[in-house]
């Protein structure tokens, strides 16, 4: 298999948004769980699953930052 590497521009970046966009949520969650399996199958020592934060926040709390 050929290593390659590719220089781009933030003019790419525009092209990226807009491939991804004409592609379906199915195509896309396929293409987000192919890179996971890719990045699980070269790390062994990472967990499977993905980490879950929870938060508590005061409603009163969330008022006054907003004003």
């Amino acid at each position: 298999m050929e290593r390659e590497l590719k220089i781009t521009t933030n003019k790419d970046k525009k092209e990226d948004i807009v491939f991804w966009k004409e592609k379906s949520f199915v195509e896309r969650l396929e293409a987000i769980e192919f890179l996971r399996s890719q990045y699980f199958s070269l790390n062994k020592n990472v967990p499977h699953t993905f980490q879950r934060i929870c938060r508590i926040v005061n409603k009163d709390d969330l008022i006054s930052i907003s004003k």
